[in-house]
């Protein structure tokens, strides 16, 4: 296997991480936990006017929101993972049965070895660092490639794993596509990918080859769906920051709303008096809203609106932009046709298509005509609509009169579900996901499947038989 690789650019990297893989997979709970706080002390404190200087160079974020949606979930999932991480690698002991009565099983929660992450642009740290405390948690060695999109931040994430780790156990590689392209080529025990649905896909083909497990956090057109029994001073309020946090570049941000028709206009009412509060008359210059990202992501968006107006929209907030400063307003639109690319392609920016239902059924069916959303939300005060909505669809996670928050609750798995990702990550699932569910059975005495091995016999068989019927 080895032959087949050496040419590769990083298969120098790749054997060092591998030799090492023992050594680091061995450490106890306290070493790991050593090495997060590590982690933690430098996003929290060394490096943090670093990381924030970095991100608003990349596409403006406002320190504030740096803090809230990248440094506090680092933070605080380290935490959890701290108060945890023991039982977590203690034996998990099982049940036997009494066909195997003299023996103990359990599961033993092992690394899976050398671990690849691919991390995005749009919460550069927060989708970096992430999975990379999982991994350090499962006991693994880590190759990391975050985005060429945010280079000011990867460059300052780069010097913070330069600072804590030796190359053989975590090392972070910047470049472009083609750095992914030639890394992908290695037999990694494990790929993490965070991305588009698109790219997800080409990660699972390479994967395949050497038949490396992955976790695909990806993406897709996430609904809301809200009702006449909604509060939609609340509502609105909600999915303005929802929506708008991070400009909409958030794979589980609202990219569309299903509203009931006759209350669409008070709902928007209640929209346009919270998107100015939040960003004043003039976002442009308000200084909590970032930017999109770059030049070809703004033209992508750019692109969208002008296809909508050929399609018979209506704009009923915004729609102004700055071409120089990356920058397009908080905008909602309404009255899109089919052939709208708004209501066929994931949005990821700060545009919000509106359309009207009659009935919670064609709502549902809407959704259901689509792939699998990353996330379903629904604003209601009917229990049994909730319901129908949870029980009649399909989705990687929902929240219920709130948008947005699952992420942050680590007792939840977060992830996908076919189209917009597969495996799960946060607290335990995401240590669960860059670890070998080894099992583990231990014979203490003689068995009693030892008196059916050969020679077989009449007095054998009736004794199968009756272990069929009665174990």
């Amino acid at each position: 296997m080895k032959s087949k690789i050496d040419k590769n650019t990083y298969s120098a990297l790749f054997y060092l991480q591998k030799e090492n893989q023992f050594e680091i997979g061995n450490t106890s709970y306290k070493q790991r936990i050593k090495k997060l706080n590590t982690l933690k002390n430098a996003v929290e404190n060394t490096y943090k006017d670093a990381i924030r200087k970095a991100i608003y160079a990349d596409f403006k974020k406002p320190f504030l929101e740096t803090d809230l949606t990248e440094i506090y979930p680092i933070t605080s999932e380290i935490k959890y993972v701290k108060r945890h991480l023991k039982s977590w690698m203690s034996k998990h002991k099982v049940g036997t049965p009494l066909a195997l009565i003299g023996s103990s099983s359990w599961v033993k929660y092992e690394p899976k070895g050398v671990c690849l992450i691919i991390s995005p642009w749009n919460f550069p740290l927060n989708l970096t660092f992430g999975p990379l405390i999982s991994a350090i948690a499962a006991g693994n060695t880590v190759i990391i490639k975050p985005s060429e999109l945010t280079p000011n931040i990867s460059s300052v994430m780069s010097l913070i794993v330069k600072e804590l780790f030796s190359e053989n156990e975590v090392a972070l590689i910047e470049g472009d596509v083609k750095v992914s392209q030639e890394l992908l080529k290695l037999p990694f025990n494990h790929i993490f990918f965070t991305g588009s649905s698109a790219i997800g896909k080409v990660v699972m083909k390479a994967a395949a080859d050497n038949l490396t497990s992955v976790t695909l956090e990806l993406g897709g057109k996430s609904p809301t769906i809200i009702d006449e029994t909604a509060n939609l001073e609340s509502a609105a309020k909600k999915i303005a920051w929802g929506k708008f946090i991070n400009n909409g570049q958030t794979c589980i941000a609202p990219d569309y709303l299903l509203i009931k028709e006759e209350i669409k206009n008070n709902f928007l009412v209640e929209l346009k008096k919270q998107l100015q509060l939040f960003y004043t008359n003039n976002p442009s210059k308000s200084t909590s809203y970032c930017r999109v990202v770059n030049k070809r992501h703004f033209n992508r968006l750019l692109n969208h609106l002008n296809n909508a107006k050929t399609n018979g929209v209506k704009i009923e907030v915004g729609g102004k932009y700055n071409e120089e400063d990356n920058y397009i307003e908080p905008t909602v639109v309404s009255n899109l046709t089919s052939k709208a690319s708004l209501v066929q392609e994931e949005i990821f920016g700060p545009i919000l298509p509106i359309i009207t239902y009659k009935t919670i059924d064609e709502a549902i069916n809407y959704v259901n005509s689509k792939e699998k959303p990353l996330a379903l939300y629904i604003y209601s005060r009917n229990r049994k609509t909730v319901n129908k909505i949870i029980n009649n669809t399909r989705a990687g996670s929902t929240c219920i009169n709130n948008n947005v928050l699952q992420y942050s609750n680590h007792y939840l798995p977060f992830g996908g579900t076919n189209n917009s990702g597969i495996g799960k990550s946060h607290g335990f699932y995401g240590f669960q996901e860059f670890s070998n569910q080894r099992s583990v059975l231990k014979q203490h005495i003689k068995g009693s499947i030892e008196f059916l091995f050969p020679p077989y016999s009449s007095l054998k068989q009736k004794l199968t038989d009756i272990t069929i019927k009665w174990f």
